[in-house]
């Protein structure tokens, strides 16, 4: 499959320069990633949220990141006050066969541009802070370089802070209390 059809116009009619990657196949942001070997915080995590039984968000975050639902719960709420419209009480991951149905491009690799299905995009904070971004073209195998100013222009985009740190593995916790107490013991050996 080529990158979709509806963002090569989108990136096309607003001549926005970019720079399209090939790369083997992958399935999440963070894959993505290392594949390119390019920091995980520059490559975009794309969410489909259901915040109600008829509507949806996108959610970007850092692919170094998860989401926190409670952070973007108030997020969520708080654009909904703006929007005039009532409070949610959770936002939850979209069924799959809800995304199959309803978005474009494969199940996985969600261009995070909201515009193009109809949906608001939330955009965590975090990822703003980088020059470009690595986005989702709607293909397992190729990925779209762009400026981040340029994303910007491109989107309209409910901004806040809603992703957090990936928790440290059981393993690398303990190689790491490993390697401390032998430095500890080290340390209290030299000591006497």
């Amino acid at each position: 499959m080529a990158i979709l059809k509806i963002l090569q116009n989108l990136l096309k009619k607003n001549k926005i320069k970019h720079e399209i990657i090939e790369h083997k196949t992958v399935y999440t942001a963070h894959d993505n990633a290392q594949t390119q070997h390019i920091k995980p915080q520059e490559v975009v995590k794309t969410l489909v949220m259901k915040i109600s039984s008829n509507k949806h968000i996108l959610a970007l975050i850092p692919a170094n990141k998860n989401l926190d639902k409670k952070k973007l719960l108030k997020e969520v709420n708080v654009w909904l006050k703006k929007e005039e419209e009532k409070a949610v009480k959770t936002v939850e991951f979209a069924k799959e066969a809800w995304m199959k149905k309803n978005m474009k491009g494969k199940i996985g690799a969600t261009v995070p541009f909201g515009s193009l299905s109809k949906m608001t995009t939330f955009v965590d904070k975090n990822l703003l802070k980088n020059k470009d971004l690595i986005i989702n073209t709607g293909d397992y195998t190729k990925s779209i370089k762009m400026a981040t100013a340029k994303f910007l222009e491109l989107e309209d985009v409910v901004k806040g802070i809603f992703s957090e740190a990936k928790p440290v593995k059981k393993k690398v916790k303990a190689k790491l209390k490993v390697k401390a107490s032998a430095v500890t013991k080290k340390k209290v050996k030299k000591k006497k």
